[in-house]
């Protein structure tokens, strides 16, 4: 079977945030689309990645209302991002060695969509599926 590139899993119809917006405003949006992570975008350009699990960490730490706290104040700034060409074992493995909820997918310098942990868990069913062999635990040899 040939390589699947990332682009085939990942989810394409993306809800973002700007850094300025509160994360009350951006904990709705995360409701209102049943998402849990937002692309943190200013003037175009990728600046961040909110998650829910951060917007609950802030809300524990902080008697501030989620009103007041801005989603600069809570996004990550280094955000795992792989190009759309990219194989989707190679995402998903960085994803769970590094412990990662999402990873932004970019072709070139545009965002094309987002890759969960929920898409990589519909990549490995839909993977294991089309597999005639048993399914073995390890990764194909880098290249």
């Amino acid at each position: 079977m040939s390589q699947l590139c990332i682009e085939h899993f990942a989810s394409t119809v993306l809800v973002h945030v700007e850094p300025r917006q509160s994360l009350y405003e951006a904990a709705r949006l995360m409701r209102e689309h049943d998402v849990r992570h937002l692309p943190v975008i200013l003037d175009g350009q990728l600046r961040g990645i909110l998650s829910q699990r951060d917007i609950y960490l802030v809300e524990t730490l902080t008697q501030a209302s989620p009103h007041d706290i801005k989603v600069e104040e809570a996004m990550t700034r280094d955000v795992f991002s792989a190009e759309c060409e990219e194989p989707v074992w190679k995402v998903a493995r960085t994803m769970a060695d590094r412990r990662i909820g999402a990873a932004i997918v970019m072709r070139g310098s545009r965002i094309f969509g987002l890759f969960t942990t929920t898409d990589a868990l519909r990549a490995l069913a839909t993977l294991a599926q089309s597999q005639h062999t048993e399914l073995t635990l390890s990764y194909p040899e880098e290249e």
